[in-house]
């Protein structure tokens, strides 16, 4: 089943909005969307990727489902079911509820005198699906279509997959603008460790949509989500698992200590910029690219 009414309630007192009757889908504001509206700073997606912070709408079809229990997840993981269950929304009823609360959610802005008008306006139609606020999208049964029809609204598409649905991901027949795989450990052990999968062979399958990720027609980027005193280590064997996947960039980004995350792990565990600068060149030196862009406020680095 999805997330009954008490839940959602939870989740909408830290600014989620649910959308469609089964509690499955829904969206949350980015700070970067804020942030951008008031002339304060954008997201390292738009200094990377040219993605407009005030037109990116944050969003998941499936809120409560993953395979995956990561310990630097900054969601309360124990709302998380593993396995799809229950009726699920269709992909219009998904898009427009969450473009509508969206909107609702920014109307409050139009009352800022500090506010961009233009980008206020420009805001209530966003052209960027973010397609990883929560949970793990692949585990919506329509995520086919649902990428279709963000394509036909003109949108670009960015998917994050934890890449536990490695034949689901071969099988797209609509590719996002940008597929996104988490390599979140070198080894078995430490993925173990750190994202404590709920399914069998999970490191198997991640394996699989590593290679076939270099199939894929659209950019594909490894995001690498560092945990210090966790998984930045063993850089060769990144490296390897990185070249099988041969994606266009890779991300190395710091864990944030922020959210449900601070019950699992301290500050302690938050890498420094410079730390991250620091393991993204040893990651660099062993695939053969080189770090083009960074975002020093976000912690990340891009390697290409």
């Amino acid at each position: 089943m999805s997330l009954n009414l008490e839940e959602q309630k939870k989740l909408e007192y830290s600014g989620y909005r649910f959308v469609g009757k089964n509690g499955h889908a829904g969206t949350k504001i980015c700070h970067w969307t804020k942030k951008s509206l008031l002339n304060q700073g954008v997201c390292y997606k738009e200094k990377f990727y040219g993605i407009e912070s005030h037109r990116c709408l944050q969003m998941s079809p499936a809120i409560p489902f993953c395979h995956q229990k990561c310990s630097f997840c900054w969601r309360d993981l124990s709302l998380t079911r593993t396995e799809w269950e229950g009726d699920y929304d269709d992909v219009k009823t998904i898009i427009d509820g969450a473009i509508e609360a969206q909107n609702n959610l920014l109307c409050g802005f139009f009352g800022n005198d500090n506010a961009d008008t233009k980008k206020l306006l420009e805001s209530k139609e966003p052209n960027n699906a973010a397609i990883s606020l929560a949970g793990e999208p692949m585990l919506y049964p329509d995520i086919d279509e649902l990428l279709a029809e963000f394509q036909r609204r003109n949108f670009t598409t960015f998917l994050v997959s934890n890449g536990l649905m490695h034949e689901k991901l071969k099988n797209l027949e609509n590719e996002p603008t940008q597929l996104y795989i988490s390599l979140d450990a070198p080894n078995n052990k430490v993925y173990k460790d750190l994202c404590n999968p709920q399914i069998n062979d999970p490191w198997e399958k991640i394996n699989k949509s590593l290679e076939a990720l270099s199939t894929f027609n659209s950019r594909t980027c490894i995001r690498t989500t560092c945990v210090k005193g966790k998984n930045m280590k063993n850089h060769e064997e990144y490296g390897k698992l990185i070249n099988k996947a041969n994606p266009d960039y890779v991300e190395i980004k710091a864990y944030m200590c922020v959210g449900y995350s601070r019950e699992r792990l301290t500050l302690d565990n938050m890498p420094t910029f410079h730390e991250i600068h620091d393991f993204a060149e040893k990651i660099a030196k062993e695939i053969n690219k080189e770090i083009i862009n960074d975002s020093e406020i976000s912690r990340v680095v891009l390697l290409k």
